[in-house]
């Protein structure tokens, strides 16, 4: 489980880091801040198709960014109940037979 965990949380990493390099290049319609990185830059070096190209890269990654943090929250929230103290007790109780009652805790 942590093994999967750490490789999502490496590759989710990798997909913001990537999101935000090509959401950085892509040319804003007001020529604002993005004229200042180099908008323009990039339509030279890719072409005049590159703000479809971009667009839809962005929109694959948000949706792999998406997926991802559902899929991790998803492993967290299993991790941290197959762990937890009350489930551990529940299964103790679980476990007893029904004819004996559950032993009784000590008395100080």
């Amino acid at each position: 489980m942590n093994l999967l965990i750490s490789f999502c949380l490496v590759f989710f990493v990798l997909v913001a880091a990537v999101m935000v390099l090509v959401i950085l290049m892509q040319r804003p319609k007001s020529e604002g801040l993005g004229a200042a990185f180099g908008a323009g830059v990039t339509e030279n070096i890719f072409g005049a198709q590159t703000t479809n190209v971009l667009v839809k890269f962005t929109t694959w990654l948000a949706g792999i960014f998406f997926v991802l943090t559902f899929a991790l929250s998803v492993l967290y929230a299993h991790q941290s109940t197959a762990s937890s103290t009350l489930r551990r007790e529940l299964m103790k109780t679980q476990g007893t037979p029904q004819g004996q009652p559950a032993p009784a805790a000590p008395q100080n």
